[in-house]
């Protein structure tokens, strides 16, 4: 080939190679990145001792399966394992009892507190799980605008701190409204009775309608309270069966209430049968079943609405 000609394929030549010199380059550098991150977060994440009892609040930042990790404030990752046995719910809610969540709702940015102990493979089985409603709602806004841009840019640097302070901040906004309205969750038990039944029966006995009118006279005067009625069973008898004749007796006590001492029906909370689940005494004795065989009825008075009330009726009068 001619000098010409070389000369002519030179510049051809050349264009060549910076060009897939450019195509490499994102790949190479995408690599390091991602090379970098991982060894940022091994750095990060934190062992936890075999057997040693932890309790600690952060944000989910990372989701795989029953695996999520978790940041504290001081940054420090931990590796937190759900199993069958791990409570998941909400703070507060009627008597303190929270809103059950299923597994699947622990989102990224979702600020928790979590219980547990730490297993052979260094990271925290969990207990308990706890969070606030807000922080749910958050976090569920935050995923469904970050998702579809990870989707686009995995290899974005900064992004969990993002999403925790929007999660923080909308916590923030919510905190003044929801502390209004805490008191609203806070009940007392004020009254309280429990009347039994003859076996395979839901009828009130004249015994038991006597307590049920000695109940219903110290609630007659009673403001911002609630009835909560909990119908019970020994252990004889199949698991369906009892179920359905626990509530059945507990809907005997709402119905006689209602009727007879004109109790509004939006005072009840919704009757539960529990069938022979919480027994209160020895099921191998006939006394024992006899104690089973009951209604537990309960009056509550609103903590937030009754303290109102009291500081309404101690301001004096100009």
């Amino acid at each position: 080939m001619s000098n010409c000609a070389i000369n002519k394929l030179r510049p051809f030549t050349a264009m060549c190679c910076l060009a897939l010199m450019m195509a490499i380059a994102p790949l190479v550098v995408a690599q390091v990145s991602s090379n970098q991150t991982s060894k940022s977060q091994n750095v990060n994440l934190r062992s936890i001792p075999n057997g040693s009892k932890m309790d600690f609040q952060g944000v989910v930042i990372s989701r795989d399966g029953d695996n999520f990790t978790i940041r504290d404030r001081s940054r420090a990752d931990y590796q937190v394992l759900i199993t069958d046995r791990t409570s998941i719910k909400t703070h507060g809610g009627f008597l303190h009892s929270g809103k059950s969540y299923p597994v699947t709702d622990i989102l990224r940015g979702l600020i928790v507190e979590v219980e547990g102990r730490g297993d052979a493979q260094g990271q925290l089985v969990a207990d308990k799980i706890r969070f606030n409603e807000s922080d749910m709602r958050a976090a569920i806004t935050s995923d469904t605008r970050v998702t579809p841009v990870e989707e686009n840019q995995k290899a974005m640097s900064g992004q969990m701190d993002e999403l925790y302070a929007i999660a923080a901040e909308a916590r923030q906004q919510v905190t003044a409204v929801n502390e209004r309205v805490s008191a609203l969750d806070d009940y007392d038990v004020q009254q309280n009775v429990a009347v039994t039944f003859h076996v395979n029966s839901a009828v009130l006995t004249p015994e038991a309608k006597q307590q049920l009118d000695d109940f219903a006279a110290k609630v007659t005067d009673a403001r911002a309270f609630m009835i909560e009625v909990s119908g019970h069973t020994d252990s004889t008898g199949g698991e369906a069966k009892n179920f359905r004749l626990s509530r059945e007796r507990a809907d005997a006590v709402v119905q006689y209430l209602a009727v007879n001492h004109k109790i509004p029906l939006r005072r009840f909370v919704t009757p539960m049968g529990y069938g022979k689940t919480e027994a209160v005494a020895d099921n191998t004795t006939a006394e024992g079943r006899a104690q089973n065989r009951r209604v537990e009825v309960k009056m509550l008075l609103n903590r937030g609405l009754t303290q109102q009330t009291s500081a309404t009726t101690s301001t004096p009068q100009p």
